[in-house]
């Protein structure tokens, strides 16, 4: 089992790691000053802790796009990149006490997405039918069908996001009414902030996992999951099943805190499951943790369990001196 460096990149979380057919792993997260989105390739996973970043989107001087750029995520669909994430137009919050992001998508049909921030088109806003609260999009594909799922704010249901999915007549635009499939409801998800976020999908063993974030963003955090089978009717709420108690959380012995907002990769054999997540090794936060930078990307192999479930074991500690 290969060892990563932990962490692998410093202060960037809500990372996305995709290993494209031309060998490169491409890395994007979230940075510090929340205004720009970068992306990062490398040979191997370790390759992308000295990669040069290459900065292809700024955010706006004003409008919806002009604050808070949150967890991008780069996706290769039927020949051309795209990457969808987060903004708003203020850091003010709205009448539910919440901030005002909603979703948007850029578009690059270059081959190579990190020749030129020309090459990038925005596509805008990706719409759902509530005008509210929304972020943290990822997408996948099943059987020539594109998938969009995310996570939003409902002001009849308690908490700040649920999680929704929904069928994509194109990869800016959603083609089926959203359906929610997992809304905060256990006391690990509801910890001072109630939340399911960050989605992520990954297919095994005949059925689709898609792991999410919970509670607020310290050392509460944590990350469920969902799973359906996959010939099963995604659109379905009742199909997919919920487990009542996380997947992955911190490590207090180990002084890992608040693991989350995760996405999957494959090691450099193209066997080895990869998860890819944020962590801190401290709690005494000054404060607003979301403010706070040091949330690394930290990467690590999991086994699958004998009745097909993944096993993420425990987050691994720091390995630098």
């Amino acid at each position: 089992m290969t060892i990563y460096s932990s962490p692998l990149i410093v202060q960037r979380a809500d990372p996305y790691i995709y290993k494209h057919t031309d060998g490169f792993y491409y890395f994007t997260a979230s940075v510090p000053a929340y205004n720009l989105i970068e992306i990062r390739r490398a040979k191997t996973l370790e390759g992308l802790a000295h990669a040069a970043p290459r900065t292809i989107w700024r955010k706006h001087d004003s409008g919806a796009m002009s604050q808070l750029i949150w967890a991008p995520e780069i996706h290769y669909i039927d020949g051309k990149w795209f990457i969808y994430f987060a903004a708003a137009e203020t850091q003010d919050f709205d009448d539910n006490g919440m901030f005002q992001h909603r979703m948007f998508c850029i578009e690059c049909d270059n081959a190579d997405p990190m020749r030129s921030e020309d090459d990038w088109v925005e596509r805008g806003q990706i719409k759902t039918p509530m005008d509210t609260f929304a972020l943290d999009a990822t997408c996948f594909q099943r059987d020539g069908k594109l998938y969009y799922v995310w996570a939003q704010k409902d002001p009849k249901i308690f908490g700040n996001t649920n999680l929704y999915i929904s069928e994509m007549e194109n990869p800016w635009t959603l083609k089926t009414d959203p359906i929610m499939i997992s809304k905060p409801e256990y006391d690990w998800e509801t910890k001072i902030f109630a939340v399911n976020e960050g989605p992520a999908i990954i297919h095994r063993n005949d059925k689709y996992f898609l792991t999410y974030s919970a509670s607020a963003t310290d050392e509460n955090y944590c990350m469920g999951m969902l799973s359906i089978p996959d010939n099963a009717d995604l659109l379905d709420a009742s199909n997919w099943i919920k487990k009542d108690k996380p997947v992955f959380q911190s490590d207090l012995k180990e002084h890992q805190f608040g693991p989350g907002h995760n996405s999957f990769t494959k090691a450099e054999d193209d066997e080895t499951d990869i998860l890819v997540y944020h962590c801190r090794d401290y709690t005494d936060i000054k404060g607003d943790p979301l403010y706070d930078p040091n949330r690394h990307t930290k990467v690590q192999s999991f086994s699958w369990n004998d009745d097909g479930t993944p096993n993420f074991g425990k987050p691994l500690p720091y390995n630098y001196e």
